[in-house]
């Protein structure tokens, strides 16, 4: 291990950007920004090496290390006139500088600083800090901690994230042996299901138009006096079921469906009385979705 003075083996003269055991990723780069900073965590920039500066989802590529055979030390910076690479920590053991004020525990989770100031690069125990896959192992001395990093690190928080990745259910395959759907994800199937689950519809009022985009009760209720109204276009799933209730009786409802719902070609169903109930279902005629009654207690049709 290189030190500023001499070598030791004394774990707690080491400063950040020292490399410790022997399981190790250690990448090398001749495309990188002037003063790269030891012991700090650098990000990938078009194919250059860079200072975290408080850019937008920087892509951490691991902890800058010092030079084992040149006098690069903890807190220094790497002059471009003077070195033709830099080497970085890619996994595994390696210290590194810690933010003035945090507070690491073992086996955290390691964060970055990243807000386009003079701590950009340190690490972090701050949750709203950019995350990293590492976890702290050891206080070394203060501002100085052991951690062991994997890489690719980001993953993770990426992976959880992502609302199309390999833990959401449109990347998880359906094994359907008894062919009850078309779909092979769960998701796509789980859409499927959900507009033949009965639920609670609003009432759209006078003068609107019933949901027909999956099963469930319409409690109507009119408070004109007479005369109220409402629109059913045609069912948008096949196989829904839609009951519509008259809940509070304060004058007749007529509603009007866009298409017949019985073989009499009747298109108005009107509500006079509190308790009608009706109840449709979405079914195909000569290859277009139709309503068809399937219950109908005290409706008047027309």
């Amino acid at each position: 291990m290189a030190f500023s003075s001499a070598f030791s083996n004394e774990i707690g003269a080491v400063a950040g950007g020292e490399r410790f055991g022997t399981n190790n990723i250690i990448l090398a780069n001749t495309v990188f920004e002037d003063e790269l900073k030891i012991g700090r965590f650098a990000k990938l920039d078009t194919a250059q090496i860079d200072n975290m500066d408080g850019s937008v989802t920087p892509e951490i590529v691991g902890v800058i290390i010092r030079d084992e055979t040149r006098a690069v030390e903890d807190g220094a910076v790497i002059d471009k006139e003077l070195y033709s690479q830099i080497n970085y920590m890619r996994s595994g053991l390696v210290s590194v500088d810690v933010k003035s004020g945090e507070t690491p525990a073992l086996l955290e989770r390691v964060y970055v600083s990243n807000a386009g100031d003079a701590n950009d690069g340190l690490a972090t125990a701050t949750n709203t800090d950019v995350a990293v896959n590492a976890e702290f192992i050891q206080e070394i001395k203060t501002g100085v901690w052991l951690i062991y990093l994997n890489p690719p690190q980001g993953d993770i928080a990426t992976h959880i994230g992502d609302a199309v990745g390999a833990h959401a259910a449109s990347a998880i395959s359906l094994l359907d042996t008894g062919a009850f759907t078309a779909q092979i994800e769960v998701e796509a199937a789980i859409a499927e299901i959900y507009p033949h689950v009965e639920t609670l519809i609003a009432d759209p009022a006078d003068a609107g138009a019933i949901a027909v985009t999956r099963s469930g009760n319409v409690a109507l209720t009119s408070t004109v006096g007479g005369g109220e109204t409402r629109t059913l276009a045609i069912p948008s799933v096949q196989g829904i079921e839609l009951a519509i209730s008259f809940d509070v009786d304060g004058g007749d409802i007529a509603i009007t469906v866009i298409s017949a719902v019985n073989q009499a070609g009747n298109t108005v169903l009107t509500f006079a009385d509190a308790g009608d109930i009706i109840v449709l279902k979405a079914v195909q005629v000569a290859g277009a979705l139709v309503w068809r009654i399937v219950a109908n207690d005290g409706i008047s049709l027309s």
